[in-house]
C-alpha cells in the first residue's frame, strides 16, 4: 500500500491563455527575415513590371498575380504590427505598419482601431459590422424591402465582391474617415490620402500616372483579391459559431467562428500563416511565423473546422444567419425558412 506521501498530485490542465503565453514573443530575426524577404522582391517585381511595359502587357498582367501575392504578403506584416505582434516594441510596430499601410493604401491607425474592434467582436450578433463581412440574419433580411434586399444580395454576390471588392475596399472606402474614429485615427486617412498624391506626383514626374497606374491596379487588385478572400473564408463557413452577446464567448467565437484555411505551402507563405485563423483569433499576439507551430505542438487546437480550396468556394453559397439553426443558410434555403418562420 502506497501512503498518501507517494500520491503524485494531479496535473491541473492549462487555460488557453497559459497554452499561448509562449508563443507570444517575437524573434527580432525572424520579423526583420520577413521585412526582407518580402520587401525586396516585391520591388523587384515592381521594377520588372515596369521594364514589361516596353515588351508585352500581357507580361506586365502576368507578372502583377506574384507581386499581387507579395503585397498581400506586406499586408499580413501591417496586419501583424498593428496588433502590436511583430515587434516587441510598440514603437517599431507603429512605423513599420504605417511603411506598410502606405504600400497598401491603408491607413494605419484607423484600420487597427477598426481591426481591433472585429476582434473583440467576432460571432457576436449584437455587435456586427466593424471591420467584417457584414452578415444579416434570415429575419433581418426578410424585413427588409425589395430594395434594401437587392443591395444585400448584390454586395454578398461574389462578383460584387470578388470583382469590385478589391478595388473598393483598398483603394476607395480606406479614403474615407470612419464616423466612429478618434482624432489620431482620422488624422491618419488624412495622411494616407496626402501620402497617395505624394506618390502620384512623383510617378507623374518619373515615370508617368499611366504606367505607374498600369502595373499598380493590377497588383492591388490580385493582393485585394487575396486578402477579401481570405477573410472572408475565415469566418463564413458551414459550421461557423454566432452568438447573441449574453451567450457569446470568446474562446468559442475563436475556435468555432474561426476556420483553419488549410493552403498549399506556397500560399500559405504568401498568405503569412493566416489561414491559422483560429489560433489568431484566440490570441492576437502571436506574430504570424508563430502561429502554425503553436497549433501543432497543441492538439487542443487541432480540432477545429479544416477549409481546403475546393471547400472554401462552396461557402460563396452562405450569406444568411439562421438564428433556429444557428447555421449559415444561402438565399435558395429562403423559401422554406420564410414559411418556417411564418408557421412560428
Amino acid at each position: 500500500m502506497h501512503s498518501s506521501a507517494d500520491a503524485s498530485p494531479p496535473t491541473r490542465k492549462k487555460n488557453w491563455q497559459e497554452i499561448v503565453a509562449p508563443y507570444q514573443q517575437p524573434k527580432l530575426s525572424h520579423s526583420l527575415w520577413q521585412v526582407a524577404n518580402t520587401f525586396i522582391p516585391y520591388a523587384i517585381m515592381l521594377y520588372l513590371m515596369y521594364l514589361s511595359l516596353g515588351v508585352s502587357y500581357w507580361l506586365t498582367l502576368l507578372l502583377s498575380v506574384p507581386a499581387g501575392g507579395l503585397l498581400t504578403r506586406i499586408f499580413i506584416l501591417f496586419h501583424d504590427c498593428g496588433h502590436g505582434s511583430f515587434f516587441k516594441s510598440q514603437r517599431a510596430n507603429n512605423i513599420l505598419g504605417i511603411i506598410c499601410g502606405l504600400c497598401v493604401f491603408t491607413p494605419y491607425y484607423q484600420w487597427r482601431f477598426e481591426h481591433a474592434v472585429h476582434h473583440a467582436t467576432s460571432g457576436d450578433l449584437d455587435r456586427r459590422g466593424v471591420g467584417d463581412i457584414y452578415t444579416l440574419t434570415v429575419r433581418e433580411y426578410l424585413e427588409l424591402s425589395r430594395w434594401d434586399r437587392l443591395k444585400y444580395r448584390l454586395y454578398r454576390s461574389p462578383v460584387v465582391m470578388l470583382g469590385i471588392g478589391p478595388w473598393y475596399t483598398f483603394l476607395i472606402s480606406q479614403r474615407f474617415v470612419n464616423p466612429i474614429s478618434r482624432r489620431r485615427e482620422r488624422l491618419s486617412v488624412y495622411f494616407s490620402n496626402l501620402a497617395i498624391v505624394v506618390i502620384l506626383l512623383v510617378m507623374w514626374a518619373t515615370i508617368g500616372v499611366p504606367a505607374y497606374l498600369m502595373i499598380q491596379l493590377p497588383v492591388a487588385f490580385f493582393a485585394g483579391l487575396g486578402g477579401i478572400w481570405m477573410f472572408y473564408i475565415q469566418h463564413q463557413f458551414e459550421g461557423t459559431y454566432w452568438a447573441e452577446h449574453e451567450e457569446w464567448d470568446y474562446a468559442t467565437a475563436a475556435l468555432r467562428g474561426s476556420s483553419y484555411f488549410k493552403l498549399p505551402k506556397v500560399l500559405q507563405w504568401f498568405t503569412g500563416n493566416i489561414g491559422f485563423h483560429h489560433i489568431h483569433h484566440l490570441s492576437s499576439r502571436i506574430p504570424n511565423y508563430a502561429l502554425q507551430r503553436c497549433m501543432m505542438e497543441n492538439p487542443e487546437f487541432m480540432d477545429v473546422t479544416t477549409i481546403t480550396l475546393w471547400s472554401s468556394i462552396k461557402s460563396l453559397r452562405l450569406n444568411l444567419w439562421d438564428e433556429n439553426q444557428r447555421q449559415l443558410v444561402s438565399f435558395g434555403d429562403l423559401k422554406q425558412l420564410s414559411q418556417q418562420q411564418r408557421i412560428a
